[in-house]
């Protein structure tokens, strides 16, 4: 983890972090909303993206000629997935989307469940169904440790809320499944913008739930 941390720009040079037991992260800002993209790759060469966002050809270098399993798309927003087709059909990668917004992405092999594991070379990612953003927006956990939240969670708040019932169902899927579970180290990556943790972010979840977006 030394020397991460986590600031990328579009067009700019990826931000590499071993997260131990051989498996890495590369994190990749892509397109004009300044999306980010993650790559995982473990010691054995497989690999997985999560959101490719845009830019194909930026994210096809990143991944080199083989080993590309799956693509993960955290929700259904357009600007979460420009490259994900070009991206499966280059590499023959699965394309998983959970359930509730794989009708809103251009190509889904699979659909996702909350509790669902997706598995890089050995290494498994749990699926959380976080409601909110949108239907079936998605955060992936490996260990408890690492979050890819997708716009469900930014540091300073939750993404964009359409109605009011969806602003307290965002909070409330936030509150139980990610902070009523995983400590303050936890390290977590968005969809967009830097990185923070937990810890960092715990003090204001008052404040988010009572400003009402």
């Amino acid at each position: 983890m030394s020397g991460y941390t986590g600031d990328v720009v579009t067009g700019g040079t990826p931000a590499v972090r071993d997260l131990g037991d051989g498996l890495t992260l590369t994190k990749v800002s892509v397109g004009p909303m300044d999306n980010n993209a993650y790559l995982l790759r473990a010691e054995n060469g497989e690999q997985l993206l999560i959101d490719a966002a845009n830019d194909a050809g930026t994210l096809l270098d990143l991944i080199g000629g083989a080993g590309l399993r799956a693509v993960v798309t955290t929700h259904r927003h357009g600007d979460h997935w420009q490259a994900l087709a070009e991206v499966v059909k280059a590499t023959g990668a699965e394309s998983l989307a959970h359930a509730d917004d794989a009708s809103g992405i251009p190509v889904v092999t699979r659909m996702l469940r909350d509790g669902d594991i997706v598995e890089v070379g050995g290494h498994g990612l749990e699926v959380i169904h976080v409601v909110g953003h949108t239907p079936g927006s998605i955060v992936l956990s490996y260990r408890g440790e690492h979050l890819f939240t997708g716009d469900s969670l930014f540091p300073g708040g939750h993404g964009k809320t359409a109605r009011p019932e969806d602003h307290r169902q965002i909070m409330d899927d936030l509150e139980a499944k990610v902070f009523g579970r995983f400590g303050d180290g936890a390290w977590f990556y968005p969809g967009h913008g830097k990185d923070s943790t937990l810890g960092a972010e715990r003090p204001q979840l008052g404040e988010w739930r009572a400003r009402g977006w």
